[in-house]
C-alpha cells in the first residue's frame, strides 16, 4: 500500500483506506439491480454502498490516527480521542452516487487530511480504472506513482472545461446558464462528467485544462483542490480567494486558462453566489 514516491505514514494510511472502499463499491457495482437507495433530497442519493465503504474508512483511519477528527459525508463531524487535534480527514467514500447507480463508470474515492483547516494531504481512487491520484503538500502530485502537471495550453478558446450542473439546489440557475452560454462559445468544449473529485483530478493530471462549479461540498473538493495546487495549477472561490472549501464554489485550472475563466465567471453577477 506504500507510495514510494511520497513515503508518508498518514497518506499510506488514506491510499489503503480507498483501495477498502473500493473493493466494496465494485463488490456492489456487478448487481446494482439489487441497491437499496434512498434520498437525503431532492435529486441527492444515498446507497448502502456509500455507507459501507465509509465506515471501511473511517474503521482504517480511526485505528490508525485515534486521535484526529473526521469530517464524513454520509457521518458527519466527529471527533478523535484528542478533541483539540489540528487534523481532521476528510472523506466522500463515493464521489459520484447518481452515475454508480445508473452503472455509468464514473466515479470515486476521495480522502483528505487537513490541518487547521489546510488540506496538506489527498487521495482520489478511481475504482473503475484502477486510477490512484495522490498528493503531499510540498511534494507534488502523482497518477500511479507518475508525477502529473497541468496542461500547459494558453488560449482559452483551445481549452477543454468541466463543470457540474446544479442539481440540488437552482437558485442560481440563471446565472450559471449564462456562463455556461458564453463559454460555449469561447472554449474547444464542456464537459459533465458527474464526480467533482474525478474532474479537479483530471485538472490536476492535464486531461482538463480547468474546471468550475457551484454549491459543492468539502468533501467534494478537499483532496481534488491539492492535487491541483501541487500540480502547478491554481483554485479559488469566486472573489478570487482560497475560501472554496467554505463556500463550495470554485474555479481551478492551468495558470492562463485559469485568470480567463474566473474573469469569465466574475463578469456574471455572482456576487450573491460569493456570500
Amino acid at each position: 500500500m506504500t507510495h514510494p514516491a511520497l513515503n508518508i505514514a498518514t497518506l499510506n494510511i488514506a491510499i489503503k483506506a480507498a483501495r477498502r472502499a473500493s473493493q466494496i463499491i465494485n463488490r456492489a457495482s456487478v448487481n446494482l439491480d439489487h441497491l437499496e437507495v434512498t434520498s437525503k433530497q431532492t435529486n441527492d442519493f444515498v446507497t448502502q454502498v456509500d455507507k459501507e465503504a465509509e465506515a471501511a474508512i473511517i474503521a482504517i483511519l480511526r485505528d490508525a490516527t485515534p486521535d484526529y477528527g473526521i469530517l464524513a459525508e454520509e457521518s458527519g463531524t466527529s471527533v478523535g480521542r484528542n478533541p483539540q487535534s489540528e487534523y481532521q480527514w476528510i472523506i466522500d467514500p463515493l464521489d459520484g452516487t447518481t452515475n454508480f447507480i445508473h452503472g455509468l463508470p464514473q466515479y470515486a474515492v476521495s480522502i483528505a487530511l487537513a490541518r487547521n483547516g489546510q488540506v496538506e494531504q489527498g487521495v482520489v481512487y478511481d475504482t473503475n480504472r484502477n486510477e490512484l491520484f495522490v498528493a503531499a503538500k510540498g511534494k507534488g502530485a502523482f497518477l500511479n506513482n507518475r508525477r502529473i502537471r497541468v496542461s500547459n495550453r494558453i488560449k482559452l478558446q483551445d481549452a477543454l472545461v468541466g463543470t457540474g450542473f446544479p442539481y440540488r439546489v437552482f437558485e442560481h440557475l440563471d446565472t450559471y446558464l449564462n456562463i455556461f452560454r458564453e463559454l460555449t462559445q469561447k472554449t474547444s468544449g464542456l464537459r459533465r462528467p458527474g464526480a467533482a473529485a474525478l474532474d479537479l483530478a483530471y485538472v490536476a493530471a492535464g486531461r482538463l485544462d480547468a474546471f468550475w462549479e457551484f454549491g459543492l461540498a468539502p468533501w467534494d473538493m478537499a483532496a481534488g483542490s491539492l492535487l491541483i495546487t501541487e500540480a502547478g495549477g491554481l483554485i479559488c472561490d469566486l472573489a478570487g480567494e482560497a475560501d472554496y472549501l467554505k463556500s463550495g464554489n470554485v474555479v481551478a485550472g492551468s495558470p492562463k486558462i485559469f485568470s480567463q475563466l474566473l474573469q469569465i465567471i466574475q463578469n456574471h453577477k455572482t456576487d450573491s453566489l460569493r456570500a
